[in-house]
C-alpha cells in the first residue's frame, strides 16, 4: 500500500514501471485520491488558487483555462477568486484561503510589493502580469512589442499619439504607458487619455478627447478600447487609417475579437497561465523555478487600422 501511495503522491520516489503497474490498477479498481486522505499524509491539499482582477475583461478567460490545464496535468484542482480590482479585497481573499490551498497565482494584483512579498514569504505564490521583486512572476512581454509598435508609427511620421491608458492602479499599464513615452523619444509627444475601465464604451468615450488633442494615432490599453475607438471614430466621420491610426496593446485574436483587423500585439495568454501554473507547481514541491521572472514574447502584428497620418485630423 506505501508503494502504491508513493505512486501516485510522490511519482517522482518510484520507477517507471512501478508507476505504470500501481496506474494500470488504478484505472481498472476506478479509484480515486482523496483529497483530505492525502492533505492528513503529505500536508498539501492538491487545491490551487488563481485571484483575478475581473471577469469582465476577456483577456483573463484564455488564462485561467493555461492554468487549468496545466493543473490538470499535474494532478491538481483550481479554484478562481474575482477580487474586483480591490486591494482589500485581495487582501481578505489570500487571507482566507492561505490555509486551504497549496499556492496561489495572483494575477495583476492591485496590493502593494511589500504586502505581497510578506504574503509570498509563507506562502507558495506567483505573480502574473507584474514583477515584484523577490517573488516568481511571469508576463506578457508587451514592452518590447509596444517599442516595436512605436518604431513603426514613427516611420510612418507620427509623432502626436494617443495612449487609451487602462484601469487605475495597474502596474501593466503604468509599464505600457512608459514603454510608449520612451519609445517615442523627445521629438514625439505621448497623449496619455485616462484612466480608463478596459471597456468598449470607454474606448467610445475617449474618442472626443482624441480629436480634441489632435493626435494622428492611438494606442489602447486593450483590445475593447481599441474597437470602441474604432468604433466612434466611424460613428463622427473620421476614417480609419486615412485620418487617424488605432492599435492595441493585447492580442485581439487570442480573444475572438479579430474583426475589424486591428495593429496588434501577438502573444500567447493561455502560454501564460501555465506557465505561472507550472512555475507555482515547482514552488510547491520546494524547486523554485531556474528563472524567477519569466517573459511571454509578444510580436507585433500589423492590421488594417494604421498608416501614415493625413494633415486633415
Amino acid at each position: 500500500m506505501s508503494t502504491a501511495s508513493r505512486a501516485l503522491s510522490r511519482p517522482d520516489l518510484v520507477a517507471s514501471e512501478t508507476r505504470s503497474r500501481v496506474l494500470e490498477a488504478v484505472q481498472r479498481l476506478g479509484f480515486h485520491v482523496n483529497p483530505a486522505a492525502r492533505a492528513l499524509t503529505s500536508g498539501k491539499t492538491g487545491l490551487v488558487a488563481m485571484c483575478v482582477p475581473t471577469l469582465s475583461n476577456p483577456f483573463f478567460a484564455p488564462i485561467i483555462a493555461g492554468a487549468q490545464q496545466a493543473a490538470e496535468a499535474a494532478d491538481r484542482h483550481l479554484t478562481v477568486v474575482v477580487t474586483e480590482g480591490s486591494a482589500r479585497r485581495e487582501a481578505e481573499v489570500l487571507t482566507r484561503l492561505s490555509g486551504q490551498v497549496d499556492g496561489f497565482i495572483i494575477v495583476a494584483p492591485r496590493g502593494g510589493d511589500a504586502d505581497l512579498l510578506e504574503f509570498g514569504a509563507t506562502t507558495p505564490a506567483v505573480i502574473a502580469e507584474r514583477v515584484v521583486p523577490g517573488l516568481t512572476s511571469v508576463i506578457i512581454d508587451t514592452p518590447a512589442g509596444l517599442r516595436d509598435l512605436t518604431g513603426m508609427l514613427k516611420a510612418d511620421g507620427h509623432r502626436r499619439v494617443a495612449y487609451l491608458s487602462g484601469p487605475e492602479g495597474s502596474w501593466m499599464d503604468r509599464l505600457r504607458c512608459d514603454a510608449l513615452r520612451e519609445s517615442l523619444g523627445p521629438n514625439g509627444e505621448l497623449i496619455v487619455i485616462g484612466p480608463l475601465p478596459p471597456t468598449f464604451r470607454a474606448g467610445a468615450e475617449a474618442v472626443q478627447g482624441i480629436l480634441d488633442r489632435r493626435a494622428t494615432a492611438v494606442v489602447a490599453y486593450n483590445s475593447l478600447l481599441a474597437l470602441g475607438a474604432v468604433y466612434q471614430l466611424h460613428n463622427v466621420g473620421v476614417r480609419v487609417p486615412e485620418q487617424i491610426s488605432v492599435a492595441s496593446a493585447d492580442d485581439l485574436a487570442a480573444l475572438g475579437l479579430g474583426a475589424p483587423e486591428i495593429t496588434t500585439l501577438r502573444f500567447d495568454p493561455a502560454g501564460l497561465g501555465a506557465a505561472a501554473m507550472e512555475a507555482l507547481m515547482r514552488l510547491i514541491d520546494g524547486r523554485p523555478p531556474a528563472v524567477p521572472h519569466t517573459r511571454i514574447p509578444a510580436a507585433l502584428q500589423l492590421g488594417s487600422t494604421t498608416g501614415r497620418p493625413a494633415t486633415d485630423v
